[in-house]
């Protein structure tokens, strides 16, 4: 087996530049909440793909399912010849997501289609053409996703025009916006919209409920109630983007139910399937169906084989009951984020739920953001064996994202890692 220095010598001659990675280290093998690269190193994973291997890579179920699916068939394209497992993962989807009304899914590939869909869908349910988004958005990259993503460098930067009729406005942000209170984020919000906007205009309000890429940003109390009371009285389309917060990442199968929020619709990918490419987007009867037939879809929209690991994945999450283990982690880690905190001076805030936690990293006795730091953090960490990510609009915010089945042990083992990882 080639080494990762091979590898990586490979790559430059046939991998375009402008695909990254976090490290230099290939991949052999991985489980529970580690990783084994190709020259026998292991790291203690707080990535899970970006939120993707919830259930850990390669869970039995799953690969189980996988194998018993591809000797049966890889693909037909649902829209030429249907078949079970399709109608079973939107069966379960339209049971799982929040709200007790008649809902109809339609599966795509990745969160940014989910996310294009969900806008085609509300635009046309509506016949407005306004989407409404917010400040540290993070939504996608392709071309009108990169609209709805706030962050220029590097997901946006020289790729425009960008798609038009997206409206930006303040994300309820305590730790930048003084604390102040949910329901007042909301309202200034709000008056942006109906002022330089039109609320009659608008198709869709778009909104994480807990921001990802953004800096995990979780909003005051009161804002997303706020929110979704005015877009149920002005007519607008209320989406809510659980790709990384979606299932049982954040303590419950899905991050609007903290607050009771019942969604319009919901776009989901990351965690449904088990590491396997599938997305999807649930949502109230009426809005599904207004799109005519041969509206929504895609050639490898549904595969079969990711269909099969995504309820598997889900008989997992129930079976383990991974809604529970997040709460777990966060009992474990946050106390140890805060002593850190409490340690080193530069954390402003510790914050998340669930498996889905960060840390703000300032200049000591300030709230300017400190990402040089942040990043010789990181990288002390993936030095001594443990996958961290970075992300936050300031470059200045370490995210957690182990999968919600790491032992109790590797689990305080990259506690421990990011620990001595800090100045001070």
């Amino acid at each position: 087996m080639a080494s990762s220095e091979e590898l990586h010598k490979r790559r430059g001659a046939a991998v375009a530049r402008g695909v990254g990675s976090v490290i230099p280290s290939y991949v052999d093998r991985a489980s529970g909440g580690k990783l084994t690269d190709v020259d026998g190193r292991e790291w203690i994973d707080f990535a899970a793909g970006i939120a993707v291997t919830n259930v850990g890579n390669s869970a039995p179920r799953v690969v189980e399912a996988v194998r018993a699916q591809v000797e049966r068939f890889t693909h037909t394209c649902f829209m030429v010849a249907p078949y079970e497992s399709y109608v079973a993962v939107c069966e379960q989807l339209n049971a799982l997501t929040p709200g007790g009304f008649e809902k109809r899914s339609a599966l795509f590939n990745s969160g940014a289609e989910a996310v294009e869909n969900a806008v085609k869908i509300a635009r046309h349910a509506t016949g407005r053409p306004a989407v409404v988004v917010f400040d540290h958005a993070y939504h996608g990259r392709t071309n009108l996703t990169m609209a709805l993503t706030a962050k220029n460098m590097p997901y946006k930067h020289r790729f425009g025009p960008f798609a038009g009729e997206i409206y930006r406005v303040p994300m309820s942000y305590p730790l930048r916006d003084g604390g102040l209170p949910g329901a007042e984020a909301a309202a200034r919000a709000i008056e942006l919209v109906e002022k330089q906007v039109g609320a009659e205009n608008v198709a869709a309000l778009l909104i994480e409920p807990i921001q990802g890429e953004g800096g995990f940003v979780v909003p005051a109390p009161g804002f997303l109630p706020a929110l979704r009371e005015w877009a149920t009285a002005a007519g607008v389309v209320f989406v809510a983007d659980e790709i990384q917060t979606g299932f049982c990442r954040t303590g419950d199968w899905f991050a609007c139910q903290h607050e009771g929020i019942e969604p319009d619709l919901v776009t989901l990918a990351k965690g449904i399937a088990g590491g396997l490419p599938l997305a999807a987007v649930t949502g109230r009867a009426g809005l599904m169906d207004a799109v005519h037939v041969g509206g929504l879809g895609g050639t490898y929209g549904g595969n079969p084989i990711a269909c099969a690991a995504a309820l598997a994945s889900i008989e997992t999450m129930h079976e383990l009951d991974l809604a529970g283990a997040a709460r777990r982690i966060e009992a474990t880690m946050v106390p140890r984020l805060q002593a850190i905190a409490e340690r080193t001076g530069v954390v402003a805030e510790v914050r998340g739920r669930g498996a889905m936690l960060a840390v703000e990293i300032v200049q000591p006795g300030t709230l300017t953001p400190d990402p040089v730091t942040t990043a010789a953090v990181s990288a002390a960490c993936h030095a001594a064996g443990l996958l961290t990510l970075t992300c936050g609009t300031y470059g200045n915010v370490l995210r957690f994202l182990p999968p919600l089945v790491i032992s109790a042990a590797e689990l305080r083992r990259g506690l421990d890692i990011l620990d001595a990882a800090f100045p001070g």
